[in-house]
């Protein structure tokens, strides 16, 4: 209403009745328990937190909404994440080099480099976030990529791309770009012939061969 105060609350409606979206960023009193204690599942089986503030809302207790002012993405969806990751190493970057970078090594405009990561033999072109404990070997690094934290990169080109913690990427002869690689994954080339794909791929993924 005009006070800012939540009326109703509708998840995904086929007729939207304002352009108006939850971004999901709550702050909640120790009501909220009790709300979740009298909910029950949805239709896929899971507490919703939408219910859980629809509960509060029909007590009534107060629930009050701010708008946004600015940028929002739905980081859901890769390319989403892909235009918030260049946003944020556009407008919040500073370069910051806390790791070893050896006499082989390029680094090239606004480049963070987390502590105890080894930079070997690469070249670095910012913007480009590296994370800590990461090791980076005969590696190109392109503009608008973010490295998390204990990641290996050996032989390897990466562009416009967001790897997540503990990621391995080895000896993959074509440029990786436009990708989100998740926690944990290892790409990486089998040293035997015959040559061939093998995948180990999760639920949702997406994998394009070029």
């Amino acid at each position: 209403d005009q006070q800012g105060r939540v009326l109703q609350l509708v998840e995904k409606p086929k007729v939207p009745p304002s352009n108006l979206a939850l971004v999901g960023i709550y702050l909640f009193s120790s009501t909220v328990h009790n709300a979740i204690a009298n909910i029950h599942p949805s239709a896929r089986g899971e507490l919703e937190i939408t219910d859980a503030i629809q509960y509060l809302i029909d007590q009534p207790k107060q629930v009050e909404a701010r708008q946004l002012q600015g940028w929002w993405l739905d980081t859901g969806k890769k390319d989403d994440l892909l235009e918030a990751n260049r946003i944020i190493l556009d407008t919040r970057l500073e370069a910051s080099l806390e790791g070893e970078v050896d006499d082989k090594s390029q680094v090239i405009g606004r480049v963070q480099i987390g502590k105890r990561s080894e930079i070997v033999n690469c070249t670095i072109r910012g913007p480009v976030t590296i994370g800590s404990d990461c090791h980076l070997e005969n590696c190109f690094i392109g503009p608008y990529s973010s490295v998390a934290d204990q990641v290996t990169l050996i032989d390897a080109d990466l562009e416009h791309s967001v790897i997540l913690q503990g990621a391995k990427v080895v000896g993959i002869q074509q440029r990786i770009v436009d990708s989100v690689i998740g926690q944990r994954a290892q790409l990486k080339v089998a040293p035997q012939r015959p040559k061939a794909l093998r995948f180990m791929i999760g639920d949702d993924s997406q994998i394009e061969l070029v």
